[in-house]
């Protein structure tokens, strides 16, 4: 028997995978374009006795074409009507756009069109196959009008009408016409005319209302009809057909379907040409060119008893309304459609590409319908456990299990069973969301049994209020008995009562351990009152960063309370007291005295700097310490400092025999007769007296100690000095005379501009008075002639108010100026005069 089928692609119909198989390599690393599903609920049991032949789908009507007792009937399943056909093969199904219109073709030759709410359809037009191609038409008298389209070369085997246009395939090759102008467009011939039109048919899809796609043996032909430009048209169509694309398949092509810019194909296969056996089918989807094609999927299809099939037995249809493509055969229909994001995962994770798998969840979390991104999380960590990769394992559980306390409690169970605490400790939420406290001190007593530096990483990580710390306390002391001199579980501890705010302990601890940050526990926690009687052990730990800290926080620890600390130990006190001078030269100054003891013994090179700068030092104790310790600098600077300069000079000369630091201390205190002692002292020494010649002939007159020189006496180096004392004298002349040329120039510009600056003119007007009679300068009737005297300062007189102008005649002088040169009054009087 023989089935055609005709059904809505969201009717009753149910899909099942389990009867569906897709033959593909298991270990491909390409994933499917398209997933296959079997047609079930009933369809199964009717095709083991009958054989389906055709089918079309419909986003509105449900319409099945079966065969009761010899009869083909078809059945409105949504409406619960049966008609009867035919009781031959049914060859194609047409269903119009709206859907309420059927048209059924049967071998026979006959032509039925149906409307679910008639016996007779009314439909205005439709065309027929057969020999002749025929359009029907109702004219206006209801009644049909029958025009032959085309005729004469031979069976009609397929029509697909689109809009305006009708294709249809016969044994010659493709004809297009269009029904709003009348006109055949085009005849695309058939390629291989070899193969027998009957067991190799055409396929026709229109892709939209202008593109064709024709497929006809192993050749693939995209037809798009175009408008011809008016100027071109004379007596041909007014549209043409362009090929935009032809190419050859390697198999027979069974039906064809767009995809977007791509094409789905299904190929017949034959698996050995001689034997004439039959392979799966395959659907394709192909990516066209102008003369070729890329291949983008290809699978096998097992459907049920394909060995037994030839080409034409198998169909594609497709729904345009989504990506579902039908591929029928005689015991099976299959439905294909585009794999979604749900398949996408399933397809990574069956390939073990959790990461990946993971990543897309993520992404289209608002699209995927069957997985959950913690699930799939969950997967993958399972499959990182499962494969000994722990620590990534524990790096996802982040990831993954979020916010969820229970999930996370789970897993650390779980890694605790394989052994690998560890590998989870560092991943677990520590922040507003927390496991119990238990769970905490789980990994914390692990750590405690098998890795104690592991121990103090958590200790110092973790914040304080995770677990119980006193339990964790108690943890460790057990363990210190056991090994009371383990540094990193000492350290720990002392973290551990930071935390518990028992400061006093961890402050031991860290000073009993020489600890680096116990400095920052005693700043961060004010702990100054608790280190007054253990400020030995922190200057012992670091000197620097004891004093540092106790000089920064003097209002918490006095002066006092330090030296009285210290007093045991000299040293450290006089590293204290040398920081504390340096900062401020007068805080500690009642300590000065007992300061140049400490300096004499532990501390030398800064005694002499600390004798100048200090004004508190008693200079009689110092001057005692040093000479008892034979300190001779420090002796020298305290005797000229206390005024007995030549006793100062006298040990230069004597103790240390260095005339270069006798003549720089003469130089200082530039007293010329600490210079006629050194002249002396020095005058039957000659090599003072070199030092001398080199370096006295700016201060003293060279020829003092030239003449007391003794005659015959020799004198290393002689001749170089006294042309030293030549060149020092040259030099002096010669800045002498420079400095003459600058300060004349310099007089002389500035008697430049001064002249400039007084021969310029004085503005005189009402305003102005006589310094004299303090009258207005300027009379008030100014036609009368009258006499005003302007000096070069600036003050002005009347002619008859400045007085006589004295001994030399002519030459006046301002009373005014003159006074201030002379005295108080003396211009008054001269004016009185």
């Amino acid at each position: 028997m023989i089935w055609g089928v005709l059904g809505n692609k969201n009717s009753g119909w149910k899909i099942s995978l389990r009867d569906c198989f897709l033959h593909q390599e298991e270990d491909s690393e390409e994933e499917p374009k398209l997933k296959y599903e079997r047609l079930s609920n009933g369809m199964t049991e009717i095709l083991q006795n009958d054989a389906a032949s055709c089918m079309t789908v419909h986003d509105k009507v449900e319409v099945m074409i079966h065969h009761p007792q010899g009869h083909f009937r078809v059945r409105f399943t949504h409406l619960a009507q049966t008609f009867h056909i035919s009781s031959v093969k049914i060859n194609q199904i047409s269903l119009d756009e709206s859907g309420e219109h059927v048209g059924i073709c049967s071998e026979d030759g006959k032509v039925v069109a149906l409307h679910p709410q008639f016996t007779r359809s009314n439909y205005k037009q439709f065309v027929t196959g057969g020999n002749k191609l025929l359009l029907y038409e109702r004219n206006w008298l209801n009644r049909w009008k029958t025009s032959v389209l085309h005729e004469g070369e031979g069976t009609i085997t397929n029509i697909k009408w689109r809009a305006n246009l009708i294709a249809w395939a016969n044994n010659v090759g493709v004809k297009i016409y269009d029904i709003s102008t009348k006109q055949r467009i085009t005849n695309v011939l058939r390629d291989n005319v070899s193969l027998r039109p009957d067991m190799y048919p055409c396929s026709l899809c229109w892709k939209d209302n202008t593109t064709l796609i024709v497929g006809w043996g192993s050749s693939i032909k995209i037809c798009v009809v175009k408008e011809r430009n008016p100027t071109e048209m004379r007596d041909l169509p007014s549209r043409y057909v362009e090929i935009v694309s032809a190419f050859e398949t390697e198999f027979f092509i069974c039906g064809l379907a767009p995809l977007a810019d791509q094409l789905v194909t299904l190929f017949f296969v034959k698996e050995n040409s001689d034997q004439m056996l039959c392979a799966r089918p395959r659907l394709d989807i192909i990516q066209p060119l102008p003369e070729s094609c890329e291949e983008i999927s290809s699978d096998a299809l097992t459907v049920r008893n394909f060995q037994d099939n030839e080409c034409r037995d198998y169909r594609l249809e497709h729904s345009e309304g989504e990506s579902l493509f039908y591929i029928i055969s005689p015991k099976d229909i299959v439905v294909a459609k585009e794999r979604d994001q749900d398949d996408h995962i399933d397809w990574l994770v069956q390939k073990k590409k959790y990461e990946e798998a993971l990543m897309a969840a993520e992404i289209s979390f608002k699209n995927i319908k069957r997985h959950d991104v913690q699930k799939i999380g969950m997967e993958y960590i399972n499959h990182l456990v499962n494969t000994r990769d722990y620590d990534s394992a524990a790096r996802k559980c982040q990831k993954v299990l979020g916010k969820n306390m229970e999930l996370w409690e789970n897993e650390v169970y779980r890694f605790k069973t394989i052994g690998q605490l560890k590998a989870i400790s560092q991943y677990l939420p520590r922040g507003d969301l927390r496991l119990r406290p238990a769970i905490y001190e789980m990994i914390l007593h692990e750590f405690l049994k098998t890795d104690y530096e592991g121990f103090a990483t958590l200790i110092r990580e973790w914040p304080g209020d995770l677990y119980n710390n006193m339990a964790i306390v108690q943890a460790v002391t057990d363990h210190l008995k056991r090994d009371p001199t383990n540094s990193t579980l000492l350290t720990t501890l002392a973290e551990l009562y930071t935390y518990d705010q028992r400061y006093d302990r961890a402050l031991e601890i860290y000073l009993r351990l020489r600890h680096k940050d116990v400095y920052q526990l005693i700043h961060k926690h004010n702990l100054f009152s608790s280190i007054e009687d253990k400020i030995v052990l922190l200057m012992d730990f670091d000197k620097e960063k004891a004093v540092d800290m106790l000089l920064d926080n003097e209002d918490k620890i006095s002066i006092d309370k330090v030296v009285e600390e210290l007093a045991d130990r000299p040293e450290l006190l006089h590293v204290y007291l040398h920081k504390l001078f340096k900062r401020d030269h007068h805080k500690g100054q009642k300590y000065h005295e007992r300061q140049i003891g400490l300096y004499a013994e532990y501390d030398r090179p800064n005694l002499l700097p600390f004798l100048r700068d200090s004004t508190h030092c008693p200079l009689e104790k110092a001057l005692e310490i040093c000479q008892q310790r034979n300190f001779v600098e420090e002796t020298v600077f305290l005797l000229s400092r206390m005024g007995n300069c030549r006793r100062a000079l006298q040990m230069i000369m004597e103790e240390l025999a260095d005339v270069d630091k006798a003549i720089e201390f003469a130089k200082d205190q530039d007293d010329a007769e600490l210079w006629d002692d050194l002249i002396s002292y020095s005058i039957d020494k000659p090599p003072f007296i070199t030092g001398l010649l080199n370096n006295i002939g700016t201060h003293v007159d060279p020829i003092l100690l030239i003449r007391r020189i003794k005659e015959g006496m020799e004198i290393p180096n002689l001749r170089d000095s006294l042309v030293k004392i030549l060149h020092d004298y040259n030099l002096q002349i010669l800045l002498r005379e420079g400095c003459k040329k600058i300060l004349v120039a310099d007089s002389l510009s500035l008697l430049q501009k001064m002249h400039r600056t007084q021969m310029r003119g004085v503005r005189v007007d009402e305003e102005n008075i006589c310094e004299s009679c303090h009258a207005t300068i300027l009379p008030s009737d100014m036609a009368k002639t009258f006499n005003v005297v302007v000096f070069h300062c600036r003050h002005m007189f009347h002619k008859e108010c400045l007085p006589s102008s004295g001994t030399i005649p002519g030459l006046q002088f301002c009373n005014i100026c003159s006074a201030k040169r002379r005295g108080p009054g003396s211009g008054i009087l001269e004016m009185k005069k």
